[in-house]
Order: C-alpha cells, then sequence, then structure tokens
C-alpha cells in the first residue's frame, strides 16, 4: 500500500472513533433523561393520596428505569466498538509511520543515488570534452593534410566480374567515369587507373603500382558483407569485410577516400573511415544503371573541384533527374571530426579549394 493509503485507513478509523463517540453520547444523555424521569415519576408515586395514582406512577417509573438500562447497554456496545476501533487505528498508524520511515530512507537513497548519477555525468562530460578536443585537434591535422592536395590524384578503379556470377556492365561504368572527368574543368588534375578481373591480392600491388588518392570497388557485393573478386580460374572468391578493412588500414598512407560501387557495402563503407577520411557504400543492393550514373556524375563533381560532400549530394541528385528511384542507397560515411564539405581532393589550377 502507498502512503495515501495508509493515511485513508488512519483517517477512516479516526472518523469512525469520533462517530461511535458521537453516538455514545446521544445514548448517555438518553439514559440520563430516563434515569430523571424514573426518579421523577417515583417521587411523584411517594406524594399520591390514592392506592391506583401510586401504583401507575410506580409502573411508569419502572418504564424509565427500563429503558434508561437499555441506553446503558447500548453505551457499553458502543464503549466496546471503540476499544476495538481504537486498537485497529493504533495499527494502522504503526503501518502509516512504518511506511514513511521507508519513504523517507527511499528518499535519501534516491538522492544519493542522484547525486553519484549527477557526479557521473559530469566525469562523463568532462572525459567527452577532453575527448572532444583531442578529435578536434586530430580533424584540424586531417584537414591541413587534406588541404595540401598534389598536382594530380589517382583514381584507381577496381572491377571483378567472376564467371560465374551476372555478369555486370563494368566497361560502361568505367566508360563513364573517364567521359565525365575528361568534361570536368579540372581534368588534367585526375588520372583514371583501371584493373580487371581483380583478384584479393591485386588490390595491394594496384595501390602500390598507382599509389591511389581514390580506391573505386565495382563488381558484386555479398548481403553479408563481403566483396566479390575473382580466384585464379575466374570464378568468384569472397573477401571479407574485416579483410577489406584491414587493407585499407595497411595501405591508407594517401588513400583519402573509398568507393564501394557494389551491392550491400554500407558495412565495408562504413569500417574503413577508422583508417580514410571517407567512404561511399551501398546499404542494399544496387542495378548497373544506378551504379553507373551514381559514380559518373560523382567523379565529374570532383573534378570541378567540389568537396566529397557536394559531390556525393550532386551524385544522388543525378539518379533523380535520371529517374532511378535508388538514390537513398549510396550512403556516405566521414571519419570522427571531418565535414565531408570540407575534403577537397582536386586541387584548382589557381589554387583555390573553394
Amino acid at each position: 500500500m502507498s502512503i495515501d493509503s495508509y493515511r485513508r485507513d488512519v483517517q477512516r478509523h479516526q472518523e469512525e472513533i469520533s462517530r461511535l463517540q458521537t453516538e455514545k453520547s446521544r445514548e448517555v444523555a438518553k439514559a440520563a433523561e430516563e434515569h430523571k424521569r424514573a426518579n421523577s415519576a417515583a417521587e411523584l408515586a411517594s406524594r399520591a393520596t390514592s392506592t391506583s395514582s401510586m401504583q401507575s406512577r410506580l409502573r411508569e417509573a419502572q418504564r424509565h428505569r427500563e429503558t434508561a438500562v437499555r441506553h446503558q447497554q447500548r453505551v457499553a456496545d458502543i464503549e466496546s466498538k471503540i476499544a476495538r476501533e481504537q486498537g485497529r487505528l493504533n495499527d494502522a498508524q504503526r503501518r502509516l509511520v512504518a511506511a514513511q520511515d521507508q519513504e523517507s530512507r527511499r528518499q535519501v537513497q534516491e538522492q544519493e543515488r542522484l547525486a553519484r548519477e549527477q557526479d557521473r555525468r559530469m566525469r562523463a562530460i568532462s572525459g567527452k570534452l577532453i575527448h572532444h578536443d583531442q578529435l578536434h585537434q586530430v580533424a584540424l591535422w586531417a584537414i591541413k593534410k587534406l588541404q595540401q592536395l598534389p598536382e594530380r590524384i589517382v583514381v584507381l578503379f577496381l572491377a571483378a566480374n567472376p564467371l560465374d556470377q551476372q555478369q555486370l556492365r563494368l566497361d560502361e561504368e568505367v566508360r563513364a567515369i573517364g567521359e565525365m572527368i575528361r568534361k570536368a574543368e579540372h581534368r588534367d588534375a585526375i588520372r583514371l587507373e583501371s584493373r580487371w578481373a581483380v583478384r584479393p591480392l591485386d588490390v595491394l600491388q594496384a595501390i602500390n603500382e598507382c599509389q591511389p588518392r581514390i580506391v573505386h570497388f565495382s563488381g558484386h557485393g555479398s548481403n553479408r558483407d563481403e566483396i566479390v573478386f575473382q580466384d585464379n580460374s575466374g570464378q568468384a572468391k569472397l573477401v571479407s569485410k574485416e579483410a577489406i578493412v584491414q587493407t585499407m588500414a595497411a595501405a591508407s598512407g594517401d588513400i583519402q577516400l573509398v568507393f564501394f560501387n557494389t551491392c550491400y557495402s554500407h558495412a565495408q563503407a562504413e569500417g574503413v573511415v577508422q583508417h580514410v577520411a571517407a567512404a561511399i557504400g551501398m546499404n542494399t543492393s544496387i542495378g548497373d544503371d544506378a551504379a553507373r550514373v551514381f559514380a559518373a556524375q560523382f567523379y565529374s563533381a570532383i573534378g570541378f573541384g567540389r568537396s566529397v560532400g557536394q559531390s556525393f549530394k550532386q551524385a544522388r541528385a543525378a539518379l533523380m533527374l535520371e529517374g532511378i528511384p535508388e538514390e537513398s542507397t549510396p550512403e556516405l560515411f566521414v571519419t570522427t571530426g571531418l565535414d565531408a564539405d570540407d575534403l577537397v581532393l582536386v586541387r584548382p589550377a589557381n589554387g583555390d579549394h573553394g
């Protein structure tokens, strides 16, 4: 029971005792009145001049005495009820006091808990402020590094289209990317390198040879966070997300962006931003046309000196302009503390990064 319930119980017993005491007072008054009437009748009987009158007054006195006795019996019954109700009131008051003591202890414990929680939060906020300052310093260092753009960046296009998988039009994708780069304002600042029928170990070889700023994977992906490469016989060979992340960690010196233009590559993109500035992945399967249009427009915007964030938005807009309902499939991730709109990968001819 709640404290309010205990209070109502105490109040109910108090009200019942008060009612019984009022009833007792009425019965006491009635008994006294009957005794008075009996005495009055007895006195009149003593002064009666005839036997019949005396007997009548005595009978009247007796009736009043009997009625007074009945009222006195009721008084005794009421006093018994009052005694029982008083016992119940005492029990209810003890329960109320115990509940109030328990609530007081609970409030003290809650106040102590809140004080501990407040102290924990303050320590957490202090830790977050320190961590935020550290991230800010890392971000400043990363942005400064990004602003030291090379005269020319390399986009490394890695394609795998195993014979035992549905054949993709990857040649059209790389052709579209190349055409959009050639049409870009700063086309001379981008060199597109492609590698075909890529096997897992070809990735590190190509990265070491080309020292790319952007690594672009094109081909198949699995819904178990794997990328599909080829084995020595041209058949599918699955590579785990962990292997891809570790590969990017081992080769991330010059790489600023990893573009997974493969199905179900959301987890790979989210994982590699621990080691590179930005990554793009697909949160579900993506069609050939959508992959080609999105990638071509993304690199076109990069070639015009746009930031990674702006280029990503333009590529999504291109899908909508073409009426391809897959604009929500690509997702962009950046490392903690960086803003995608600050990531510019191509140095314009006039040196302006805007």
